[in-house]
């Protein structure tokens, strides 16, 4: 029997090894199961190359808990290890075997071996007592050894029996740690961090990972059935998703991986931290802002890279070249398949652009780089629904009518088709395109458009009159004089609560409504940031809102109230005239509400009362 000390490269780290290696816990199955499947890939390749004789067998992992004895046993028929490499390995904390094995079998299958740091095997220690490593090499000539060790530097070594070759590593549980010791947990465990690993796992007699995912293999293997099948493998209870992009690229850096669009719906509540990262099929993490840009953070999928740089718990990202080349790789190509879609198959694009369209946007708001890719196949869509236009298209179709004073291309949009109809349709009239701009990106989506191109801009459909949203200034004149006029003016010239009006009186044509309230583009556009939240749009949330009033002198009511010799009568059909105005840009709220029906109830029961009086 040998005894000794476990040789610590930094004085007293055994203690800060044991609780603080990793911030979570459960990781320890994680990378004992990883050194596990590292044994076993090591095998294969000492196999490969005649250094390791004998049938391998069946290679797989076995996790064995026994709650009554508190243990959980992981078992491998791996490599196993001597007593002089237990004693290297075991007894010199940050001594990577993995890394050790790579430089001497350089090229030799390199990439299937997942431990780089040397300290995983210590993450047993947060949740043991005791730790048990039973093992017997591959190498005919040696005797299996028993290591033991409480979790102090001591530690005990000793020649033992076992039968097959590999590892048994023990856990004898501590008493914070009971969780461990059920059955529930563990396999929750195993699904989350091993459930793709290369090497068949074993958990009370079942096999819980699938060994060869589908972003392992080629594209030309795979059909769309498989990478449907595939999905919900990962998401279970997704909608099938609109399509994917499979990544598969081995210089400057190493990735595969499928990326997946799934569908989204204007009630969806958007969520990040969909895509999985994996390091040789062992799972990292799902947070991956460094490696995927942002606005592809919506989408759904597992990159697995070999090349990303790791911490020593394999959960945060460090500084690294590759992370942006990889960041730039993403970029490129899922706008070089979202161009491919919408140049072959243009009708399936536009039907799916209900959820395509809010990655396209975000996209264009975040990076430069897609901004100038995906302006040719950005779609706007009619309001009336089923006909979409690139911005050239749209360029084309409306430049003659939607050209400003300024020579920059107008485009009108709306926001809520069913609120803003009466705009819509006035707008309609004068032969003006009307394009929905429904999402919830859509306000700074705007203005990133205007921001980054000089001739185009965009003004939504209830922002002032027909006449005036191409600003053209067009306008003739009413049939009122200057006096009925400023009489009206005066009339409509009435103080609502957070609302700053200003009344203008128009000649616009009999049928167009005789009150239109609009909103300053620009006030409301802040306004609509302010409501999603964030920067100095939120200034503008509490100013009161801007109003601009226009009182259409030719249409014939007006006629009517002023010749109406009843003052207050004359006020209230004014009133509620300017009151109609507002209700349709949802203005009218709480008190004003109230007044404005009982108003109408008023005057509708003054005009019965006058109607029975005549006639009798």
């Amino acid at each position: 029997m040998q005894k000794g000390n476990i040789r610590v490269q930094t004085e007293n780290i055994f203690p800060i090894i044991k609780k603080f290696l990793y911030s979570e816990h459960d990781i320890f199955l994680r990378e004992l199961v990883s050194n596990a499947v590292d044994a076993t890939q090591k095998l294969k390749t000492l196999s490969s190359i005649g250094e390791a004789k004998g049938e391998l067998g069946e290679l797989r992992i076995d996790i064995t808990l026994d709650a009554d004895a508190k243990t959980l046993t992981i078992s491998d028929r791996g490599v196993g290890m001597t007593a002089e490499e237990v004693d290297k390995y075991l007894n010199q904390v940050a001594f990577s075997g993995a890394e050790e094995f790579l430089q001497k079998y350089k090229g030799q299958n390199d990439a299937n071996i997942i431990g780089h740091f040397g300290l995983g095997f210590y993450s047993s220690f947060m949740v043991s007592d005791k730790v048990e490593v039973i093992t017997k090499s591959c190498k005919a000539d040696k005797s299996a050894v028993r290591w033991e060790c409480d979790g102090s530097p001591e530690f005990t070594l000793e020649e033992t029996e076992k039968q097959e070759r590999g590892t048994d590593i023990i856990l004898h549980i501590n008493e914070e740690s009971k969780e461990f010791l059920e059955a529930g947990r563990i396999r929750q465990i195993l699904e989350k961090f091993c459930r793709f690993l290369p090497v068949p796992i074993f958990f009370e007699d079942k096999q819980i990972n699938n060994t060869t995912p589908a972003w392992t293999k080629k594209p030309s293997e795979l059909t769309t059935e498989d990478y449907q099948n595939f999905y919900k493998e990962l998401y279970p209870f997704n909608e099938t998703p609109l399509f994917w992009i499979h990544l598969n690229v081995d210089y400057p850096f190493n990735l595969t991986g499928i990326l997946y669009f799934p569908k989204i719906r204007q009630s969806y509540e958007i969520q990040k931290d969909k895509i999985q990262l994996y390091s040789n099929q062992v799972f990292v993490t799902d947070e991956v802002k460094d490696i995927v840009p942002e606005f592809l953070m919506l989408l759904q999928g597992v990159i697995d890279s070999p090349d990303i740089p790791l911490n020593v718990s394999r959960s945060y990202l460090q500084g690294d070249p590759n992370v942006k080349k990889i960041n730039n790789y993403i970029t490129r190509k899922v706008a070089d398949k979202l161009d491919e879609i919408f140049a072959k198959e243009r009708k399936e694009f536009e039907e799916k652009w209900e959820s395509i369209g809010l990655f396209v946007k975000y996209g264009m708001m975040t990076d430069d780089k897609f901004f100038e890719k995906a302006n040719k196949f950005n779609l706007f869509e009619d309001v009336d629904g089923g006909k979409f236009y690139t911005l050239e298209e749209y360029r084309l179709a409306a430049e003659t009518l939607q050209k400003n004073k300024d020579g920059k291309l107008v485009i009108l949009y709306t926001t809520n088709p069913v609120q803003q109809d009466a705009y819509i349709q006035q707008a309609k009239a004068k032969g003006y395109i009307v394009v929905k701009m429904e999402t919830i990106v859509d306000s700074a989506f705007i203005n990133q458009v205007e921001h980054k191109l000089e001739n185009v801009t965009f003004t939504r459909v209830d922002a002032d009159i027909a006449d005036n949203l191409i600003d053209k200034q067009e306008g003739g004149d009413t049939v009122l004089n200057k006096e009925e006029e400023e009489k009206l003016k005066v009339l409509f010239d009435l103080k609502v609560p957070d609302i700053n009006m200003t009344v203008e009186v128009k000649g616009l044509t009999p049928e167009a409504p005789p009150v239109v309230a609009t909103r300053p583009e620009f006030m409301r556009r802040m306004k609509d940031m302010a409501a999603v939240g964030g920067g100095m749009a939120a200034f503008y949330a509490n100013m009161p809102d801007e109003v601009l009033l226009t009182v259409n002198g030719n249409h014939p009511i007006f006629q009517g109230i002023l010749s109406e010799n009843d003052k207050g009568k004359q006020e209230k059909f004014v009133h509620n005239l300017a009151d109609l105005a507002l209700l349709s840009q949802g203005l009218l709220k709480g008190n004003n509400l109230t007044e404005f029906i009982n108003r109408s109830v008023e005057l509708l029961g003054d005009e019965k009362k006058s109607r029975i009086i005549l006639e009798s």
